[in-house]
């Protein structure tokens, strides 16, 4: 989704006071107008569009930005290429220094940084600094990896020879991210990329680029610091201009894509075509079911952070709520209550638990479901309206639906939960793995039974499975991704680091004999 966004760079210097009023604009490099690729140094895109900053909190410019044309984009990549080989060379524990340094320059202005998260995206104060923590963790994360790059040994029934695996840096990794989480998803992707010898490219959403900017700048002082330039690379421009490049460019041999379903399939058809590797991390149509010996008081706070956090524009929100019918009602008396206390507001100020969404495209498409949710039979129990201020702001929404009906099994980025009654949990998983996405699940439940049920071969059929915790939320040591049309990607924690490079089998023949594997023969 995106908005219209327009201006003049009049109204971008006008509205700069956004980032002065925060104290937050000199701390993050940013300026009211901003060039929109960098390979360690800014590059001049003059001849690029403008592209204003808008806030989604009252929908005033904040800053513009100098979208990169196509000779911006072939000096980015270019300048990635040239730094590979190089960068490959270098000791992966000494990789792992350069972004051990990148995590501590995110510690000095972890604050600015969410504060600035903030502003551009809209979630909440506590959610913009918890997405720099997260970065941060990354970087942590990707330190201790630097040193276990590792492959088996593996057993060769030929005697006297070894069998081992090995792996390689991969070359340039493409990294598009999406606007509801500006910088962690980056750090995801290029925190692992860099420890694995891998140079990159980001495309940032053209609604959230003066977090990319921010996070750009940091990794220029990075870069200068230890002599190093076109690792770090950004590159800021229209998907027609730079997105459509880079999916279909053979120098960049990995895609890591954030977004839409429909524009994810476009990823995946252009990079194979040229035999690239795409990883996908799409849309995402989450459910908890609460079977009747669960601990209301804990769902209940689960249920309201995972569909009310971020105003519902996380992958992993809660969509979708199945309750055991002996605590249906009991439950849903307390969740429209619960609803009825939550300040909706500016995301900055200290007590708001829900801010904008992202932009008036987010707005009518919240609407529009919530028509169609009625034409279906939904009937909405709290919410369904605009907040009256500026800004794109919207009640969060309940639905009750006798059945799952068709809107249900969509992804809609709003704050909007489908509410849903079983008698049977083996049915009512069944209904849970009905929809075409894949990635969050949940169940709460007292009961050991139900718990390993819906963990089990025959239970959620998604990437993330948990008990008695909501959806939302992803540890950086677990790898996250998902299942079906959410693209099977994943990133982060486990082994995800492998995505990033190439495996390499390798046998060694230490006899003065040349033994064939499978007994065959071959004697001259």
């Amino acid at each position: 989704m995106s908005a219209k966004r327009g201006g003049t760079r009049k109204n971008a210097k006008a509205t700069a006071t956004a980032l002065d009023k925060l104290g937050i604009g000199p701390l993050l490099g940013l300026q009211p107008v901003n060039q929109g690729a960098c390979t360690g140094k800014w590059i001049s895109c003059a001849g690029g569009q403008e592209l204003i900053s808008v806030s989604p909190a009252d929908g005033s410019p904040i800053a513009a930005v100098r979208q990169a044309d196509e000779a911006a984009y072939e000096k980015v990549v270019a300048e990635a290429v040239a730094a590979f080989p190089a960068w490959r060379m270098t000791p992966a524990p000494a990789r792992g220094e350069v972004v051990r340094d990148l995590g501590n320059e995110l510690r000095a202005v972890k604050e600015p940084l969410g504060k600035l998260v903030s502003l551009e995206m809209g979630k909440i104060l506590s959610e913009g600094l918890g997405e720099v923590q997260e970065m941060i963790d990354m970087c942590d994360f990707a330190v201790g990896l630097s040193r276990q790059l590792s492959g088996p040994t593996m057993a060769s029934e030929r005697p006297r020879h070894r069998m081992y695996e090995q792996w390689h840096p991969l070359g340039v990794v493409g990294i598009i991210t999406a606007f509801n989480f500006p910088v962690a998803v980056w750090a995801w992707n290029a925190a692992l990329a860099a420890v694995c010898g891998d140079t990159m490219v980001w495309k940032p959403s053209s609604d959230t680029p003066l977090t990319a900017i921010a996070v750009q700048n940091i990794c220029n002082r990075v870069m200068e610091r230890h002599n190093l330039s076109g690792i770090f690379n950004l590159v800021i421009g229209p998907g027609r201009t730079v997105g459509e490049r880079m999916i279909n460019d053979r120098r960049v041999p990995l895609v890591s894509f954030t977004g839409s379903t429909a524009m994810g399939r476009r990823v995946s058809q252009a990079t194979a075509t040229r035999f690239g590797r795409s990883i996908l991390e799409l849309g995402g149509n989450n459910a908890i079911l609460v079977e009747p010996d669960a601990d209301l008081d804990l769902t209940l706070r689960a249920v309201l952070f995972a569909a009310v956090g971020t105003a519902g524009q996380r992958c992993t929100s809660l969509r979708r709520l199945f309750l055991h019918k002996k605590i249906a009602k009991q439950f849903l008396a307390r969740l429209v209550k619960a609803y009825g206390s939550i300040t909706i507001g500016n995301p900055l100020e200290k007590g708001v638990l829900m801010g904008p969404l992202v932009n008036a495209a987010a707005v009518e498409d919240y609407l529009a479901a919530l028509a169609t949710a009625r034409k279906q039979g939904g009937k909405i129990l709290y919410g369904g309206g605009v907040v009256d201020r500026r800004g794109f702001f919207v009640e969060p929404a309940i639905v009750k639906l006798s059945s799952q009906v068709p809107i249900a099994r969509e992804e809609t980025f709003a704050p909007i939960l489908y509410v849903m009654e079983y008698d049977d949990l083996e049915q009512a998983i069944a209904v849970h793995n009905s929809v075409d996405q894949g990635l969050s699940s949940a169940v709460f439940t007292s009961s050991m039974y139900s718990a390993e049920k819906f963990l089990s071969h025959e239970g959620s059929d998604c990437g993330i499975a948990n008990v008695n915790i909501g959806t939302s939320g992803a540890e950086i040591g677990g790898a996250f991704g998902g299942e079906k049309e959410t693209g099977g990607g994943r990133e982060a924690g486990s082994d995800a680091w492998k995505a990033y490079m190439r495996r390499q089998t390798c046998t060694i023949n230490w006899s003065s004999q040349l033994p064939l594997a499978q007994g065959v023969k071959f004697d001259v």
